[in-house]
């Protein structure tokens, strides 16, 4: 493998047993090596015994000093990719990005759905030997090629270069609908600033007459038709879904959800502009204060009359349920969409690393805080839960009945209403909402950026801010459908079918192409560079078999058994169920339309033109100190 040489000048003449420079290429003489030293001192002990020369994959000692050849200093050196400022900003942007708004309202609700306390059996044997794996694999691929989503299967298998286009889609559908629920959760924000919250009362113009506020020191009764206050704030104040008649009649946009939406992604803007330096500062806020506040919710929840009911409810233990398969379906979805692998996200945060940070243990401790913030989430929510089943004397299942960002809008704003300081909990609640949000679409937003700025780097390189700036506005403008009065609709059509299954394929694709195309030793042998030892057996098996079928058993049975959507009142059409696969199948066509064309345009026989796409184009190039060698 050849490197160029800073300098243009040209050697005839070399001494024996020296590296030479010949039209500007370093040639390897096999009797030198190269000794690598970073300001002075001998390299990391992990690339090799101490003292001894850090030996790269293609057989150069690294070096960082000059090539002697006829007396002329040569200096190998190449512009180092941005990185982190610190290690901690990284771990915060990964916990950031893990732990997300799903965390707080699936998770509780996925675990008392299927069988409380044994649900957690399940959840941890998938978490063991499907989550986890595919999360580290991810880490270590974006930290050792350090490229984007796109550009990095030129060093892996070029066929499958599909895949990073497909993820781009796919995070281009999340913007599209994730940013609107915090438009929701904003517009709740700015209505808590006021003495009494507004969906504490039936006396609001939007209020009708079956509302019923069983909170009331008045005697009340509780018809099947009743509503409560909360239920008509969101429905008909924020989403106004009374205005649209479901997906065939979306209506009007609605202006205070557009500004609010408006105002979410300017905060955005200028806190991903200029990279990883900027967005790794921010979520020093917005990864910590979600924690600060779940804190304090779960101290005020645990001192609430009833609130042992929850908790009971939540982790009652229904053995039964561990042999029924959808229980097993729901903890892989649940713990694979809570890690986030297949997003490009891990990929693009773990390539600004420096090469020798440890993401094997970035890997551990980041899934082990994204997979005990769902459990503690569970006490924050089902405390609560127990309480409005104490103060409406019903069963705890008959006041869980809201699933997914009714329980958030609906039954826990309802709790916090009734609650002492109620403005003050209303308004850290939803600022909590907020924050969990927006680290979520910094990193799903920079998979993007990354991938596109790493593809094309002489369009985009210099121009990120403009990037940035065009795709903001295109995902704005992507998210006007979900802006209307039956937005909430697509939201839920979009959540349901345009990221599910087709991360879940791109998933399944990545982990064959990197442990069966790329091969799993030569993977492991990268991680060993990196980290100074292999992977053990349990995590090439994992890799190889366990993780891919995983991926496969979750797709088949999502597949096979689609999920029968219904929003409020609203049934929703079968019509939408075939929108939904063709929403899905619009990112993951890429994959098959590249890999035909990419066999189309190689030259040389079918045989040829395969093993011409399976073989890696490029080196990854090693950074060593001020240099870079190519690894092969």
């Amino acid at each position: 493998e050849t490197e160029p040489l800073t300098s243009k000048k040209d050697v005839s003449d070399c001494s024996k047993g020296e590296d030479c420079k010949e039209n500007g290429l370093l040639v390897r003489n096999p009797k030198s090596a190269l000794r690598l030293v970073e300001d002075g001192s001998k390299v990391p002990p992990s690339q090799g015994d101490k003292g001894e020369a850090a030996q790269i994959s293609n057989g150069y000692s690294g070096v960082q000093s000059s090539v002697p050849c006829n007396g002329e200093q040569q200096l190998m050196e190449l512009e180092d990719r941005e990185t982190w400022s610190k290690k901690i900003d990284f771990l915060l942007s990964v916990i950031g990005y893990a732990v997300d708004l799903g965390n707080v309202w699936r998770f509780p609700y996925i675990c008392y759905q299927n069988g409380g306390g044994a649900f957690l059996i399940p959840y941890t044997i998938m978490a063991i030997f499907g989550g986890i794996p595919l999360f580290y694999m991810e880490l270590a691929l974006g930290q050792y090629h350090r490229n984007g989503c796109i550009s990095i299967w030129r060093k892996i298998c070029p066929i499958f270069k599909g895949i990073g286009f497909a993820i781009c889609i796919i995070d281009l559908y999340v913007a599209s609908y994730y940013n609107t629920i915090m438009a929701w959760a904003f517009y709740y924000l700015i209505s808590s600033f006021t003495a009494e919250l507004p969906w504490t009362s039936c006396t609001n113009p939007w209020n009708t007459g079956n509302c019923t506020n069983y909170f009331s020191k008045d005697n009340v009764s509780w018809s099947l038709h009743s509503t409560s206050p909360a239920e008509e704030f969101y429905t008909r104040q924020v989403l106004q879904v009374h205005r649209s008649n479901g997906l065939d009649d979306l209506g009007g946009i609605s202006w205070q959800l557009t500004l609010c939406l408006l105002l979410i992604f300017t905060i955005v803007y200028f806190s991903i502009w200029k990279g990883v330096k900027t967005s790794g500062k921010v979520v020093w806020v917005t990864a910590t204060f979600p924690y600060i506040i779940l804190f304090i919710l779960l101290v005020r929840g645990a001192t609430l009359p009833g609130a042992w009911r929850g908790v009971l409810y939540y982790l009652k233990p229904d053995w039964q349920k561990l042999l029924a398969t959808e229980v097993w379906v729901d903890a892989a979805a649940q713990i694979f969409f809570s890690l986030g692998p297949g997003f490009g996200v891990l990929l693009a945060y773990a390539s600004y690393n420096k090469f020798h940070n440890n993401c094997y243990q970035d890997a551990l401790v980041t899934s082990t805080v994204n997979c005990l913030t769902s459990f503690v989430s569970g006490f924050v929510i089902f405390t609560v839960l127990g309480y409005m089943a104490e103060m409406r004397n019903e069963d705890v299942s008959e006041v869980a009945k809201d699933t997914g960002p009714s329980l958030l809008f609906i039954t826990y704003a309802e709790a916090i209403a009734n609650m002492p300081a109620s403005t003050f909990f209303a308004i850290i609640f939803f600022l909590m909402l907020l924050t969990l949000g927006l680290d979520s679409t910094f990193a799903g937003l920079e998979g993007v950026i990354t991938g596109v700025l790493d593809e094309f780097p002489h369009v985009w390189g210099k121009r990120r801010e403009l990037f940035v700036l065009g795709l903001t506005i295109v995902c704005f403008l992507g998210s006007l459908a979900t802006l209307t009065f039956g937005g909430a609709y697509v939201v839920k059509l979009f959540e349901e079918y345009a990221t599910g299954p087709a991360v879940l394929t791109v998933v399944f694709l990545e982990a064959v192409a990197v442990s069966w195309f790329y091969g799993i030793t030569q993977f492991c042998n990268d991680v060993k560079e990196m980290l100074g030892s292999a992977p053990g057996w349990y995590w090439r098996v994992c890799w190889v078999a366990i993780s891919p079928l995983f991926l496969l058993f979750v797709t088949c049975s999502f597949l096979s058994n689609p999920p029968e959507l219904r929003l409020f009142d609203y049934d929703y059409p079968y019509w939408t169920t075939v929108v939904g696969y063709c929403i899905g199948t619009s990112s993951i066509i890429f994959i098959p339309i590249y890999m035909i064309c990419r066999l189309v345009i190689t030259p040389g026989t079918l045989k040829e033109r395969i093993l011409k796409s399976i073989t890696p184009e490029t080196a990854t190039e090693i950074p060593f100190g001020d240099i870079r060698m190519n690894a092969v």
